[in-house]
């Protein structure tokens, strides 16, 4: 694990990280992670979306993808799932709350095979969030809410310089979240650099 501070601070004051846990996230512990290399960088936020069946929400079956619980014969496509060992750190729904599955001091399983600013295995340096969402659909009011707030919060706690999606790191591999996402709006509401976020 790479050398984090157990709390951190934010600028009002407040301590809502332990140990790379985040206060407002509820926690649900993933058995899928592992340390980050000794010298990891984590600048690096990564975007996601998943349904689970597909374009179906609100249900359990993410998180329990994502704790090696998923019942694979609920459903035709959960069968295609079998033997695969993912997570993210964060998983938002599309009321906006927020639950966190692995800390951020360590490495989630989200990135795959991917670049990007000029690093292979994204996994390594990257904080990864789950969407609850249709590749390629739009995403809620709540959600932004929620995601630019995390955000905010992220880059409070750790060297947060990039916010990428999946379709960024993998291209040709991956396509999520897609065309529904709106970066623009994030740019908007996050305030941060634009060479921050992909090319809009």
């Amino acid at each position: 694990m790479s050398e984090v501070p157990a709390s951190r601070k934010t600028a009002e004051g407040e301590t809502p990280w332990h140990q790379g846990w985040y206060g407002g996230a509820e926690r649900i512990d993933s058995p899928n992670f592992g340390a980050r290399p000794a010298q990891a960088h984590i600048d690096l936020i990564v975007l996601h979306s998943i349904s689970l069946p597909p374009g179906q929400y609100g249900g359990p079956e993410v998180v329990q993808f994502f704790t090696n619980q998923l019942g694979f014969e609920a459903h035709p496509y959960f069968d295609s799932l079998r033997g695969v060992q993912v997570s993210a750190h964060f998983f938002l729904r599309r009321d906006g709350r927020l639950i966190q599955l692995v800390s951020c001091d360590d490495r989630a399983w989200h990135a795959g095979v991917s670049s990007y600013r000029g690093r292979s295995q994204c996994n390594d340096d990257s904080i990864g969030i789950e969407l609850e969402g249709l590749e390629g659909d739009t995403f809620t009011e709540a959600q932004y809410a929620a995601l630019a707030s995390l955000c905010q919060a992220l880059r409070a706690a750790y060297p947060i310089n990039h916010v990428a999606g999946h379709e960024h790191i993998a291209p040709g591999r991956k396509q999520d979240p897609g065309a529904g996402f709106e970066w623009q709006r994030l740019k908007n509401e996050l305030g941060w650099p634009i060479d921050c976020l992909p090319r809009l």
